[in-house]
């Protein structure tokens, strides 16, 4: 039997994971996709909140400012990239401003440091490409940018090196109670039984609680809708720009990536759990209401569009702890904006309730470092010079568009839970996210996938699963039966 098993290796359940193995606590990890980070945390705006927005004195406050401040620790320790660029909360008339100024003493109250309400002309020295309207703005100077797919397999491969174990393409059909104590966990792939469980399944976690607790949740899918815009125009904006907030959310943004392109996005539609579909409407909606606050956004650089969804509870807030019915069964639940910024705080929060429950002692082996991999785009010409001539595959290239090297992609294949498929290796190194979309570099990828894990063509997939890449040779498709 098991300590204890996370179901999900998003954001939550990977921070999760790491924290758990700061104690003797055996960890396992049931996701039901190919690889981590394949659910809200694969497709969100990547923005480390200030913690400003949410209503003061929930959790989301609390573990929003918490989140926040330890990004910068985390930062050395998991080798990740952190941009604190600030946030703008524009104002577009002067009727508004009541409301900024109830917004700036909220983010007070909860904690937030170095607001400041700006003004119209310190405002377009800033942002020259703000809407001429611009009356106001409440900056956040502590707002930040990361790269999400980064953060989450960064927790997980951390996890794994201190001992964590995952197990992928593994759904949990069924959570049932055990008389003796513990719970069984019923897959298709077998049964698991643990002694404590941990709901961290997004927009899937409410139906995990109500197979164990007479108090019921109900999670709504909602999905928001993004473009995202080529590298050539990085300097647009500089910092993350919001409109006002309203209940809906914090409305269409515009800000810069961690990886130098302009994301724009996103709107707010409840959906059927799992429709991560494009509309026509929607990224029109977008585009619509994008320019509200910034003109001249420049849409006609788009080199993507997704989506991604959010796991919006009816209580309009975290849902977190131990379930007061179901002994050891813990829910990590509607952890919807600002889960990204809030999952660190949250993952050493709930790892010390459940340590205490299962009466376990601190891990004196534990290694909070992961060393950050080699970006060969970050390295001086003199450190690429000798890092070639000691390992002369990253002198080749494989992604000419983000300039991601054949050594890159063979490293992001044999790290702890490496890439098996194309975008595994997309989500590792960025190979295939630039402007050509992986229409030069996916054949070269498909040979080193092949050539590492000794696949063959027709087992080769893009996200895991039955995501096929190749499914017959092509005389064979199109010969005709003969006579």
């Amino acid at each position: 039997m098991t300590d204890v098993i996370i179901i999900g290796s998003g954001i939550v359940g990977c921070a999760l994971a790491r924290e758990l193995k700061r104690y003797q606590i055996d960890v396992l990890v049931l996701e039901r996709a190919s690889d981590v980070c394949e659910g809200a945390t694969k497709a969100n705006s990547a923005i480390v909140h200030s913690g400003l927005d949410a209503k003061t004195g929930t959790k989301k406050a609390h573990y929003n400012v918490l989140g926040n401040v330890m990004y910068s620790q985390l930062k050395e320790e998991l080798g990740i990239k952190l941009i604190r660029n600030g946030s703008l909360n524009v104002c577009l008339e002067e009727e508004g401003r009541a409301d900024l100024e109830a917004l700036y003493q909220q983010g007070i109250n909860n904690g937030v440091t170095d607001l400041r309400i700006l003004e119209r002309d310190e405002l377009l020295a800033m942002e020259p490409n703000l809407q001429d309207s611009v009356v106001c703005a409440l900056y956040a100077p502590t707002a930040g940018i990361i790269d999400s797919f980064e953060v989450n397999i960064a927790f997980a491969e951390n996890a794994v090196s201190n001992g964590a174990r995952f197990e992928f393409d593994t759904e949990v059909l069924e959570v049932k109670r055990l008389e003796e104590g513990g719970y069984l966990l019923k897959t298709n792939r077998g049964d698991y039984m643990s002694r404590a469980v941990i709901n961290a399944a997004g927009i899937h976690s409410d139906e995990f609680n109500n197979m164990v607790s007479e108090h019921k949740l109900k999670i709504h899918a909602r999905r928001g809708e993004y473009f995202l815009i080529d590298k050539y125009e990085k300097n647009f904006v500089k910092y993350t720009i919001f409109q006002q907030p309203t209940k809906e959310g914090k409305g269409v943004l515009v800000a810069p990536t961690v990886s130098d392109n302009i994301i724009v996005g996103p709107n707010a539609h409840e959906v059927e759990k799992d429709d991560v579909s494009t509309t026509r409407d929607g990224l029109l909606e977008v585009a619509t209401k994008s320019i509200k606050a910034v003109k001249n956004v420049p849409l006609y650089n788009t080199i993507t569009s997704f989506s991604g969804l959010r796991a919006t509870g009816e209580s309009g807030d975290f849902e977190i702890g131990e379930v007061s019915d179901s002994p050891f069964f813990f829910n990590c639940a509607a952890i919807e904006s600002p889960g990204l910024t809030s999952a660190p705080a949250i993952a050493v929060d709930l790892a010390k309730e459940v340590a205490e429950k299962l009466g376990a002692e601190a891990n004196p082996n534990f290694n909070p470092i992961r060393k950050r991999p080699i970006i060969l785009m970050e390295l001086t010409d003199e450190e690429k010079n000798e890092l070639i001539k000691r390992d002369p595959s990253y002198g080749r290239m494989v992604c000419r568009c983000e300039n991601i090297s054949e050594g890159e992609v063979i490293a992001a294949m044999r790290r702890p839970l490496g890439a098996k498929s194309l975008d595994g290796i997309k989500r590792r190194t960025r190979a295939g996210s630039g402007r050509c979309q992986a229409g030069f570099c996916t054949p070269r990828q498909m040979d080193l996938l092949m050539r590492e894990h000794g696949l063959s063509f027709f087992e080769l997939t893009k996200r895991g699963g039955k995501s096929y890449l190749v499914t017959n040779k092509n005389k064979a498709a199109f010969v005709k039966e003969e006579n």
